[in-house]
């Protein structure tokens, strides 16, 4: 079904069932709450339930998902696929190789915000469905099954979705037949609601309705989804989530205009405490709808965790986010387990569900962060299409609609800050800022290392590996490397060989990893600087691809065994006469700020942040995956200012 080395999917039947269970959870499970949210803000602010609002709502929902979700996203941003991967990051890849600098700010402020929205997309989801409980149990507390649901979620993570990922597709199939079948009966019993299809009632909506424009705040609800379908590309592609997708809107559909046909019907209801989803449901039906939606909430959940650790994952390999352990629960291709950010989720859910408790009161607070990561992920695209040339008047219509449109959507969401949506902007702010003065320390620390040409220290490699006086460290002395350029090295490296602590060795290697702006692929090259004693390696690696150096380098270097170019027996005739392998050390050198330097406030600033986000990121020698038994990890001086200057005076 997939060429795995890409993640490219051909459609199949197979290829739209799993993309019913791992694409659309998110926004498939939107009905629960969205026209619900609208008949309370107007109730809230003491307005009439009135045809006006209910077909002007329901207008907006089915015009915002054709234009944001289908337009933009299932057919516009899935064809700027990078190897058939989608999302912020594959965007990215694909437009910086255009050296266009400024890109990394709407992809880190896309990151952050897609991430925070991580923190309340399972509370609101988790909770609108258990809240049904209490149209049969009226006193029930919530809040425990809530959490009880979440810790479960979260717990269960570590073990992967293979087992039960499979049944993903199938249950989700029977939540969107479910919720259309639901909606298309109550349909048929008042059509007229079929009148929203006229974009007159959205626009009298927004235009005439008392405060009509903050409604929109609600109805965006019903895209959210948009961003996470279009992250989730590579997991099945393309052709298989458009196919699907015709089903699902359409069910959704189906069950937003099923919900005003009822709310039509039923005016005087307190909609502050009825759920329009679930009047659709026959009692008799309660437990059945109520178990479906539960399960079909929690799956939308994991689809956003595992979203959030494959973003974080990306962020890793592109040097945009501190190393994390990653675990692999599963020999499946793209399941990975990210714990600093599995627990750091639950954590912020949890606050979520207690700080708030209801999901009326999360709706309040739910969407303004993701209206700024479409604005961010539409910024991307233009820049994208631009590149690609396409037609001038396409790339504007393009810009000023979307433009429009979001920004319209961000400007109603805004009404939100004050009911909660400072905290989604608290989570998504701190995590652009801390990602940004990661990004800016690295970069300066780029900078200011320092290179020299490795031509003119062959004759100094050559005698120190004959000055036997001089302990040998290793026969096999293995330097991971910043330089990419075959005729320089990294100037702290040789200030370890021959400087920090002599380093005789029978051979020198120069390791140098590079993180391509392409998804997967891993390939070296070999440069031969001393026949036989000094080689210079430069792996490449696709941005989704496991970093196992250890391995990857064994591997060479068994290759180049085979090729005749290095002997891998051991060096020491006692050792050779028996067929011992030879030996290898690899050396990490951790470049610190020397403490000579004289730093402007902000330089200061930046080393500080740097260091103390380093601080918490995965040691060098097991992110590699090498062995720490045969590693040597070294701190070496830098200069990134000019030393300061003391005028000391003799006076004897």
């Amino acid at each position: 079904m997939a060429d795995n080395k890409h993640g490219i999917h051909k459609l199949s039947a197979a290829g739209v069932l799993i993309s019913l269970g791992i694409i659309f959870g998110d926004i498939g499970t939107s009905p629960i709450y969205v026209l619900r949210a609208i008949m309370t803000m107007a109730m809230e602010g003491h307005h009439a339930i009135t045809d006006e609002l209910v077909l002007g709502g329901l207008s907006c929902i089915f015009w915002t998902l054709t234009f944001i979700t289908t337009v933009k996203y299932v057919i516009l941003a899935l064809n700027a696929d990078n190897n058939g991967e989608g999302g912020i990051f594959s965007l990215y890849a694909l437009v910086r190789r255009y050296k266009a600098k400024w890109t990394i700010i709407p992809a880190l402020i896309g990151c952050a915000t897609l991430i925070s929205d991580g923190f309340i997309t399972p509370p609101i989801s988790i909770s609108s469905a258990i809240e049904g409980l209490t149209i049969i149990y009226p006193n029930l507390q919530t809040v425990p099954i809530v959490l009880a649901i979440l810790l479960a979620l979260f717990l269960f993570q570590q073990f992967g979705t293979n087992t039960i990922g499979v049944a993903f597709g199938p249950i989700m199939l029977v939540w969107f037949s479910m919720i259309g079948v639901l909606g298309a009966l109550q349909l048929v019993q008042n059509p007229s609601v079929l009148a929203a299809l006229n974009p007159i009632h959205a626009f009298n909506l927004v235009l005439y309705y008392p405060g009509g424009i903050w409604f929109l705040g609600a109805v965006f609800l019903c895209t959210t989804g948009g961003e996470a379908l279009y992250s989730d590309l590579g997991h099945c592609g393309k052709q298989n989530i458009r196919v699907s997708w015709g089903f699902v809107k359409l069910s959704l559909l189906l069950s937003y205009f099923g919900q005003a046909a009822f709310i039509l019907g039923h005016k005087e209801l307190n909609w502050k405490e009825v759920s329009p989803f679930y009047s659709l449901m026959p009692s008799w039906f309660l437990y059945i709808g109520i178990g479906v939606a539960t399960i079909a909430t929690t799956i939308a959940s994991q689809a956003l965790i595992s979203g959030c650790f494959t973003l974080v994952n990306e962020a890793m390999k592109l040097k945009l986010w501190p190393n994390q352990k990653i675990i692999y629960p599963t020999i499946s291709q793209g399941q990975i387990y990210i714990p600093f950010i599995n627990w750091l989720l639950f954590l912020g859910c949890t606050a979520v569900v207690l700080i708030f408790r209801e999901s009326s009161r999360m709706e309040a607070a739910y969407g303004l962060a993701i209206t700024i990561d479409m604005l961010m992920t539409t910024s991307l695209l233009t820049y994208y299409f631009t590149v690609k040339r396409k037609p001038a008047y396409f790339i504007y219509v393009f810009l000023f609609f979307f433009l429009w449109v979001e920004i319209t959507f961000l400007a109603a969401n805004l009404n939100k800050f004050t009911h909660g949506g400072w905290f989604a902007l608290i989570i998504a702010s701190f995590i652009f800022v801390t990602m940004y003065l990661f990004y800016l320390g690295k970069k300066m620390r780029k900078r200011h290392l320092e290179y020299v040409e490795i031509s003119d220290y062959i004759d100094d490699l050559t005698d120190l590996q004959n000055d036997t006086s001089i302990v040998k460290e290793a026969t096999n002395l293995v330097f991971m490397c910043n330089s990419s350029d075959k005729k320089l090295i990294d100037s702290n490296i040789i200030y370890s060989i021959f400087r920090k602590k002599p380093k005789r060795a029978d051979t020198y290697w120069f390791v140098h990893v590079d993180i391509t702006s392409n998804p997967y692929g891993a390939s070296y090259t070999v440069e031969n600087i001393i026949p036989g004693k000094c080689f210079f390696i430069k792996l490449k690696f696709g941005f989704k691809v496991e970093h196992k150096v250890h391995l990857m380098f064994n591997k060479i270097v068994e290759d180049m065994e085979q090729r005749g170019e290095v002997d891998l027996l051991s060096h020491y005739p006692s050792l050779r006469k028996h067929g011992y392998p030879a030996d290898f050390k690899f050396v990490i050198l951790n470049s610190m700020v020397s403490i000579d330097n004289q730093l402007k406030p902000w330089e200061q600033f930046l080393i500080k942040s740097y260091n103390v986000i380093k601080g918490l990121s995965l040691p060098t020698e097991e992110d590699f995956g090498l062995e720490k038994t045969n590693c040597r990890v070294e701190n070496i001086p830098i200069r990134i200012a000019q030393k300061s200057h003391i005028n000391i005076e003799r006076l004897d």
